[in-house]
């Protein structure tokens, strides 16, 4: 037999498995699944409170009730669930309403499961109804259907009493026959099994729940199996991933939900008791829950693996601890919630557990709250990314390369080849300067002439060192300047300002040296120099500033005066655009400079 058989008959196998242990634990004891009236140890424990014997403190108990009196086919006691006053029925005929209310519910009606039904005294209050008004089901009367309403009629200590309401009794009363041909179970079951009772429910349609259920979960697998096949067929995105992961994800729990959709609709069409059909429910609504959280689980494996596996293609190994973390903690809280919402539709009270999981979360948070805040910082890291393994950066006081960024701290190689170990929480609310991902360098040094500078000597120099940085080809000329920006203490004042077009610090360097070489010449040839930051005595043994030098600058000057070519404030575009990248870069006799001229550096 081949796998694709075996699969879902071993599901069909399991459900009908689940329904048997289930059912085992009804049939002895119905009451597990249908509450019975208050005992006296709960009424000691709510003194409070004063009980009813028949349980009708709550719209939950009166149903529950009700269908436990129709069960033992005591319809005397199942009667004294109807509010007769205000209407034209016969309490006396009681017993009557209450057989034609099971036979209505049997012929296509419905009652909610016991879990949406409220258990308070108030009822629910939130249904858009009366405040006394609940409705607990529905059922078909002549085509129409018809709500099934219970109502707080209070008694005569003013406690709460729900009872079917008024409206809901006269509508039953309206009712002269049942079409026989609409329970369509007692038209094929064999007598013997409609005679032998479990549970007040003839065991013939315990029998049939078993095939509706491994029916309607085959029917769903071939459905759900067949549109699978041809998804990918008609779509073909659906061939790739992550469509097809989620695709896959998703088939399982659709089976299931739609298995139960379709179970609960066969069990009513065919005339199943409201007894059996009731008493299922909490299964029925238990299964459509778990489809629930079993996608949840898919998808949290599913989008789990498709994150590790980028993470891992892009050498993100603190990435993948993380999704890893986080796939771990998805899957326990829905462990959790599961566990906590399944308890509720067996009616647990989860209020007290819920608290104390609230509580002793708080108090593990507050105890783990460095921890919590670590990670949350390796996560801002991870996703921000504003920085990688590799990086130079400064983050606070601290600089040199990041080497590691693991799930609590980052580690950092200084440039005394030190390694610094800094939290994440602390990292991620830090300054973090990078150097990594420069793509210029800015190059801005201050040039302190000597105060005997002559105006000429300046503009001349302005000129000069400019037209350096236009011409030099690692230089972005658009950013280019250089201004007289002070009259120092000291100094005469120039600033340079421009951008290195480097793609690290080492060629940075190189051409950084190479500009200020240059400078320096250029402040030679002007006949002016440096300043020094201490007072200069001059002695009659010194010669002085050079007074040919001098001249030759200030004729240059006088002669882009005369012709009107002084490029001062600003070089005239045409003229940066003349000697743009003329400037011979490595300068002559470097062992780079290549026999052709060009002014490139080899492998650059």
């Amino acid at each position: 037999m081949s796998s694709k058989i075996i699969t879902p008959l071993k599901y069909l196998f399991q459900t009908i498995f689940i329904l048997l242990v289930v059912l085992s634990g009804i049939l002895p004891a119905h009451a597990q699944f249908i509450p019975e009236a208050p005992s006296e140890e709960q009424e000691q424990a709510e003194p409070q409170v004063r009980q009813d014997s028949l349980g009708r403190r709550s719209p939950r108990g009166s149903i529950s009730g009700f269908l436990t009196a129709v069960a033992d086919r005591n319809y005397e006691r199942a009667s004294r669930y109807f509010n007769f006053s205000g209407t034209a029925v016969d309490a006396e005929n009681g017993d009557e309403l209450a057989e034609m209310l099971e036979e209505l519910l049997n012929q296509r009606g419905q009652i909610l499961p016991y879990s949406w039904i409220s258990e308070e005294a108030s009822g629910r209050t939130d249904d858009n109804l009366e405040p006394n008004l609940e409705k607990v089901g529905t059922v078909t009367i002549e085509g129409e259907t018809v709500d099934l309403l219970m109502e707080d009629v209070k008694d005569t200590e003013g406690e709460a009493l729900w009872l079917f309401s008024s409206a809901t009794v006269e509508s039953i009363a309206s009712v002269s026959t049942v079409e026989e041909s609409a329970i369509a179970v007692e038209r094929v079951l064999p007598k013997f099994l409609q005679d032998n009772e479990w549970g007040g429910v003839p065991v013939g349609q315990w029998l049939v729940a078993l095939f509706l259920a491994a029916f309607a979960y085959l029917i769903s697998w071939s459905i759900v199996s067949l549109i699978v096949l041809l998804i990918p067929k008609i779509w073909r995105k659906a061939q790739q991933e992550p469509t097809s992961g989620v695709i896959k994800a998703f088939a399982l729990p659709v089976e299931l939900y739609a298995a139960v959709l379709l179970f609960v609709y066969l069990t009513r069409e065919t005339g199943m008791s409201i007894i059996l059909r009731q008493r299922l429910s909490g299964i029925t609504v238990i299964i459509g829950f778990v489809a629930f959280l079993i996608l949840l689980w898919r998808l949290t494996e599913f989008i789990g693996t498709f994150s590790k596996r980028r993470m891992s293609s892009r050498g993100n190994i603190s990435g993948v601890s993380v999704v890893l973390f986080l796939k771990r903690a998805a899957k326990i809280a829905i462990v959790i919630f599961g566990i906590i919402a399944i308890l509720g539709t067996f009616g647990v009270d989860v209020t007290t557990g819920i608290a104390a999981l609230g509580i002793g979360g708080l108090a593990l948070a507050l105890g783990a709250q460095k921890t919590i805040e670590n990670f949350v910082g390796s996560v801002t890291l991870i996703t921000d990314q504003p920085i990688r393994v590799g990086d130079f950066c400064k983050v606070g006081d601290t600089l040199g390369t990041v080497e590691k960024v693991g799930m609590r701290s980052t580690r950092i190689r200084t440039l005394d080849r030190t390694v610094v170990t800094i939290p994440n929480g602390e990292f991620s609310s830090s300054k973090i300067e990078n150097y990594a991902h420069r793509d210029r360098f800015w190059y801005h040094p201050i040039l302190g002439l000597r105060y005997e500078t002559t105006p000429d000597q300046i503009r001349f120099l302005l000129v000069e060192l400019r037209a350096v940085l236009y011409k030099h080809p690692k230089v972005a000329s658009d950013s280019a300047r250089v201004r007289f920006i002070k009259l120092n203490s000291d100094s005469i004042d120039l600033e340079v300002f421009s951008y290195i077009l480097a793609s690290n610090y080492d060629e940075f360097l190189e051409v950084q040296e190479d500009l200020l070489l240059r400078m320096m010449d250029i402040v030679n040839e002007s006949g002016t120099g440096f300043a020094f930051p201490s007072q200069t005595l001059y002695f009659a043994k010194d010669h002085g500033l050079s007074t040919e030098k001098s001249r030759s600058a200030e004729e240059k000057v006088r002669h882009w005066k005369e012709k009107g070519e002084m490029p001062l404030p600003k070089f005239d575009p045409q003229k940066i655009k003349e000697i743009e990248d003329t400037l011979d870069y490595p300068p002559e006799g470097s062992c780079y400079r290549k026999d052709t001229g060009t002014g490139k550096i080899p492998g650059l």
